[in-house]
């Protein structure tokens, strides 16, 4: 049983002139994403996206790809023909398969200033070769109980749009001051800080972009000490 912290200020750092990428595992230049990985978490990154700049068409395969928006708005459209407006609230999937072509861009416009913060999470599917599929979900109204809620999930005992791993789940907490919730015990689980500050149970204080990696454990409380967004990873399987 482990528990690492790990300090947002310990987050791979890539950057260009309109992207500020912190990733959790380092995932861009020539990295072995596997062999990085908690679990099935292979990718991790809290990206800042200026206006009206983002990633032109490129194409991913054999990959469950998961974006949450924390500011602004992304405008994704795909080979499949699919497009959407993705703002905080709404979890969006993309099942990549046996291949599918993609854009994410910040929908707002250069001559504004909002720019567009957004996490992005890639696990494996349990089987390659699928049919690429898409899909987005509205978790606002369930977000505002204050509870842990299930956004995404392969597991057929969890709710949450359905991703194409039966090993994995995220979770998401929306937390006023005081409020707590419960770590979800499996083999691999990751507590990401997304927004605002909070108490881990056995390793204390945990500010914005801090992270804490669990392995064959889980049950700690965390409590939020300003108003907080809290993702949670459970995961019962590994590369390994």
């Amino acid at each position: 049983m482990t528990l690492t912290y790990i300090p947002g200020e310990q987050r791979h750092h890539w950057w260009n002139e309109w992207l500020d990428s912190k990733q959790s595992f380092p995932a861009t230049g020539n990295y072995d994403l596997a062999a990085n990985a908690h679990g099935l978490l292979m990718v991790h990154n809290e990206d800042t996206v200026f206006p009206g700049e983002g990633f032109d068409s490129h194409e991913h395969r054999n990959m469950e790809i998961l974006t949450w928006v924390l500011d602004g708005t992304l405008e994704h459209t795909d080979s499949e023909g699919n497009s959407g407006l993705i703002r905080p609230g709404l979890i969006q999937r993309m099942s990549a398969g046996t291949g599918i072509r993609h854009t994410e861009r910040n929908a707002s416009s250069l001559t504004s200033r909002d720019k567009l913060r957004v996490v992005q999470m890639w696990i494996p599917p349990d089987a390659d070769g699928r049919v690429p599929s898409y899909d987005e979900l509205d978790v606002r109204d369930e977000l505002a109980s204050g509870e842990l809620v299930c956004v995404a999930s392969g597991m057929p005992d969890r709710n949450g749009i359905r991703i194409g791993n039966r090993f994995a789940a995220l979770h998401v907490a929306r937390l006023q001051p005081g409020q707590s919730i419960t770590v979800p015990d499996a083999p691999f689980g990751h507590v990401f800080v997304a927004d605002g500050s909070a108490a881990f149970e056995d390793i204390g204080d945990l500010a914005q972009g801090d992270a804490v990696r669990l392995s064959s454990t889980g049950g700690h409380r965390v409590t939020a000490s300003t108003a907080s967004e809290i993702m949670i990873w459970e995961m019962h399987a590994t590369f390994a």
